[in-house]
């Protein structure tokens, strides 16, 4: 399988591990009844069913009748699911999730899966037993590779943060009291000029003090530092040697940036496009900027649902572009009166609309049967085509647009189809 051909399908695979955890996390249990556990691939199965034994056995001490009943339901559940399984688990191991989840109601039902094969090992065994199914060690897991310091700044403030892949995340700020250069009466230039030159360095330590704080602990985790300001600010700051000298060798280089608030951590990384060759968020800007050149000068791009989902059904696609907040299911009414079908993506939380038929006209209902993940279902037309398909962040402007100018679905073309 080519490089892109991978990264397509280790795409694939954390949407789909993605939207099982963002549909565990909404789960909630009354008191401590929601099991789960982590299996790495080196604990044997027998193992584990012993310990869920143990477990199901030290249930019988919980003094709440129900809360007893739905844990020892759930540990049962899982004992039933592990064995379909030999001696050792899938590679990189598995997680169990159990429990007897509220419906509403004041009625529950019980909720059991299984993920194989997450996108990384799992290091230990774990137990855990709570209102809420444990997400964070598989949420870690999903998070995007490449790991770089962001630092921004000024005389008057500085923000710091990270780039972890595609994510910009702002973490502390700061603001100073350098004064003005007009100095106050009374005072005498040399006075004044010693005491503003004392105030940029107390400014500069406090910054590199916040940056060697969020830094130094990741430093053998870290691709690069990359430093923005304007000239001199960025040039003193990184001159004075006043970041940790561990951290000092990962910058990659300072870059000019208009703001030091946290949309200037944002131009910086646009404007370190270069040093930032390898990093995600770099490869999708460039194919929004791709698609933005054939939207205004070309005549090869498409979005929206409708038009995407034609052109992928006519194999005209090259890439087809999908925001990664893209959060819709695609709904499939079957006319009665003609035979007609339409397609319309809908938002995954509302209930399944009526529609009218656009070839007759006619009322046309659609059950949840006639709904599937209309990324799973834009994907499944792509990968038969031969249509590579590229998840697109929202952490910058042109993805934004992606999302909400174009409905999170776009598509690059290899051919004018005229749709």
């Amino acid at each position: 399988m080519s490089q892109e051909g991978e990264q397509e399908q280790s795409d694939r695979k954390k949407y789909e591990f993605r939207k099982v955890i963002e549909d565990l996390k909404n789960y909630e249990g009354s008191g401590t009844q929601l099991v789960t556990i982590y299996v790495p691939d080196d604990r044997q199965v027998s193992d584990v069913v012993a310990h869920v034994t143990q477990e199901h056995s030290e249930a019988a001490n919980i003094k709440s009748k129900q809360t007893r009943t739905n844990v020892q339901d759930a540990l049962t559940s899982i004992k039933d699911r592990l064995r379909y399984y030999d001696t050792y688990p899938p590679e990189n191991g598995m997680v169990l999730f159990s429990g007897a989840v509220n419906s509403g109601g004041g009625q529950t039902e019980m909720v059991t899966k299984v993920l194989e094969e997450p996108p990384q090992p799992v290091e230990s065994f774990r137990y855990h037993c709570d209102s809420n199914f444990l997400t964070g060690p598989l949420e870690e897991m999903l998070t995007d590779k490449g790991l770089y310091g962001l630092v921004v700044l000024d005389r008057r403030e500085a923000n710091v943060g990270w780039l972890k892949g595609k994510r910009i995340e702002p973490v502390k700020s700061a603001s100073s009291l350098v004064p003005g250069k007009q100095r106050k009466g009374g005072q005498s230039a040399q006075r004044f000029a010693r005491l503003r030159l004392e105030a940029i360095d107390n400014f500069y330590q406090e910054v590199a003090g916040m940056a060697n704080d969020l830094f130094v602990p990741k430093r053998h985790d870290l691709e690069g530092i990359l430093v923005g300001g304007p000239s001199p600010t960025k040039d003193e700051f990184l001159d004075g040697d006043y970041l940790h000298h561990e951290i000092q060798d990962k910058v990659l280089g300072k870059f000019d940036v208009s703001y030091t608030d946290e949309s200037g951590l944002r131009e910086l990384v646009d404007n370190a496009e270069d040093a930032l060759a390898d990093a995600e968020v770099i490869k999708d800007k460039q194919q929004m900027e791709e698609f933005f050149k054939e939207l205004h000068a070309g005549n090869l791009a498409t979005y929206g649902f409708a038009e995407t989902r034609e052109n992928l059904m006519m194999g005209s696609v090259d890439r087809l572009l999908i925001s990664e907040d893209l959060r819709k299911d695609v709904v499939t009414y079957e006319c009665g009166e003609c035979d007609n079908t339409d397609r319309e993506m809908i938002d995954r939380r509302k209930a399944t609309p009526g529609h009218t038929c656009s070839a007759c006209g006619a009322d046309v209902e659609a059950d949840d049967e006639d709904r599937e993940d209309a990324i799973e279902h834009l994907m499944s037309l792509a990968e038969q085509r031969g249509t590579e398909t590229k998840f697109i962040s929202t952490d910058f402007e042109k993805g934004e647009q992606l999302y909400n100018a174009f409905g999170g679905v776009a598509g690059i073309l290899r051919y004018s189809t005229g749709v």
